[in-house]
């Protein structure tokens, strides 16, 4: 049983940059696609980036396309988001998500969620 832990969230002023990191535990990503989301208040969980671990290819959503930045570690089995130029907009919980994925941006492809963490950015 894969089990995934966020860190990284906090508050940041517009323009600044965090960066999420989502750690496995349990198990490795190996054969894994591990995607971040992000739920606004009110909202659906929305698809942000994906990372395939077996050869790193990546995908983004539009809305944050030119800002973030996935990429993963392998030795320390921990997939990253650098969040840059962030926008008040940008303000969410930030969920990481592993699975097979054959869809990256559906959340319905993935099997295990880590448990959220806060970005908040303020103008």
């Amino acid at each position: 049983q894969v089990q995934l832990v966020e860190s990284g969230g906090g508050l940041v002023q517009a323009g600044g940059s965090l960066r999420l990191s989502c750690a496995a535990s349990g198990g490795t990503f190996s054969w894994y696609v591990v995607g971040w989301f992000r739920q606004f208040p009110g909202k659906e969980r929305e698809f942000s980036a994906a990372i395939r671990w077996s050869g790193g290819s990546t995908v983004y959503a539009d809305s944050v396309k030119g800002r973030f930045t996935i990429s993963r570690d392998n030795a320390k089995n921990t997939v990253y988001l650098q969040m840059n130029s962030l926008k008040p907009e940008d303000t969410a919980v930030y969920y990481c998500a592993a699975g097979p994925a054959r869809t990256p941006t559906a959340q319905g492809s993935y099997n295990y969620w880590g448990q959220g963490t806060q970005v908040t950015v303020s103008s």
